[in-house]
């Protein structure tokens, strides 16, 4: 079933994740009403997780190629909690950002924005979202980033 995300994320090159398993006693959404909420996506790349410390071994940048995949983890759970159907997804409601940095790495926001970026250039206006990007002492797997969302569905 091909829509209107489904083309632009094919526009951009981009290609969704088969949604992740959970990796410990969880779910990985949970939709209530019109609302899904979707549990923290970690940082995992083409080539597997994406390990690193930002302040340390890794800058920027990477940090926010690391969030992007994590946005697309997102998308990958939305569009398996919508049995496929991407145009289920109304909007991105709220995104909240973990970055696995040391005490004196002030930049979380810009490696969040990888996370944002993606989601507005798939969705447009319905990809801008309030958003909280933190810093964490570590996170599951020494990842560099981990990203949940809530999103609203048709």
């Amino acid at each position: 079933m091909t829509n209107a995300i489904d083309q632009r994320l094919s526009e951009l090159g981009l290609n969704l994740p088969d949604a992740p398993a959970p990796a410990a006693n969880y779910v990985p959404y949970v939709q209530s009403g019109s609302m899904l909420y979707v549990s923290g996506q970690i940082s995992i790349g083409s080539d597997g997780m994406i390990i690193g410390k930002l302040g340390d071994t890794m800058d920027v940048d990477a940090g926010a190629a690391a969030a992007s995949y994590c946005a697309l983890a997102l998308l990958a759970q939305v569009r398996a909690a919508c049995g496929g159907d991407l145009s289920q997804l109304k909007r991105v409601v709220k995104l909240v950002g973990f970055v696995n940095s040391t005490s004196d790495f002030t930049d979380q926001p810009k490696v969040i924005n990888g996370a944002s970026d993606v989601m507005v250039e798939v969705l447009g206006d319905a990809g801008r979202h309030a958003r909280s990007a933190v810093s964490a002492a570590s996170l599951p797997f020494g990842v560099a980033v981990e990203v949940e969302g809530i999103f609203e569905l048709v």
